[in-house]
Formats: structure tokens, C-alpha cells, sequence
């Protein structure tokens, strides 16, 4: 029973790690490869295509349609999520880049922010729960010191 029980532990331990170590730093595209415009549509976020592409920065982002990749060429920054596309709450609390679920995100002030969710932990809820304001500028200044590490 023990070893069943510490087998169990291990592989829960593996899933957690892998799960927290997955970042945006390899992705093919920001944002997992999902419309940063439709992000500002007021429904879910949708996946791009590779047919529909623009490089940004250094970063390519994918659209789901040639509307959205109008949209974004217009105005660019508008729609580039807020610290490089990484975890607004990690970034503010523990000034470290880490991994997204693009699906969970939260427009403030007409900018994009992502945050990390897996099992217990959606980082958009402790982002909500602190003073917001606060976290948005200690978010700021950490950004600048850790953005080209």
C-alpha cells in the first residue's frame, strides 16, 4: 500500500512540475498561438491559423481570420498582451516569467493580461482578490527588470 501510495505521489509530483515549468519561452507564436484581437471582441478567445500571420517584435502572432490580422496591423500595441505574454501574477508577485492558459486572461484598462491556471492554482483569481492597482505596478516595475532575462 505504501508504494502504491508514494507511486502516486511521484507521478502527482511529476504532473505538477511539468505543468508549472511550461512557459511561452519555445511557443511557436504568442500567446499559444491564439488571436490576441479576439481577445478584445467580448467572446472567448479563438485559436489562429498559420494562414494568417504577422511577426511583431520578434513575435509572431496568429489571427483566425484576415479581419483580425487587419485589425491588429492597425494598431499593434493595443493588442499585445501586458508583460511579454506571461503570467501578470507571477510577474508581480514572484518577478518571474512563467507559463499562460491563454483562455484565462482578463481585459483592464484596454490592455490584455494572461494568467497561469492549472488544478488549484488560477493565478486570475489571486490577481483579483489583491489590490489590482498595486499588483499592476509592481507587475510594471519587475517587467523592466526581468523582461530580457
Amino acid at each position: 500500500m505504501k508504494k502504491i501510495i508514494l507511486f502516486s505521489l511521484k507521478i502527482l509530483s511529476f504532473i505538477i512540475i511539468y505543468s508549472c515549468s511550461n512557459s511561452n519561452i519555445n511557443e511557436p507564436a504568442a500567446v499559444k498561438g491564439y488571436d490576441v484581437v479576439s481577445y478584445f471582441n467580448g467572446d472567448t478567445p479563438v485559436k489562429g491559423v498559420e494562414t494568417f500571420n504577422t511577426k511583431y517584435n520578434d513575435v509572431t502572432y496568429y489571427f483566425s481570420n484576415k479581419e483580425s490580422l487587419n485589425t491588429f496591423l492597425k494598431t499593434p500595441s493595443k493588442y499585445i498582451p501586458q508583460y511579454g505574454g506571461y503570467c501578470a501574477y507571477a510577474v508581480a508577485e514572484k518577478k518571474i516569467k512563467m507559463g499562460v492558459d491563454p483562455k484565462v486572461y482578463e481585459i483592464r484598462d484596454g490592455k490584455l493580461y494572461l494568467f497561469y491556471n492549472s488544478w488549484f492554482a488560477n493565478k486570475l483569481k489571486s490577481w483579483q482578490k489583491g489590490d489590482t492597482k498595486k499588483l499592476q505596478k509592481k507587475a510594471d516595475k519587475n517587467w523592466e527588470e526581468i523582461k530580457n532575462n
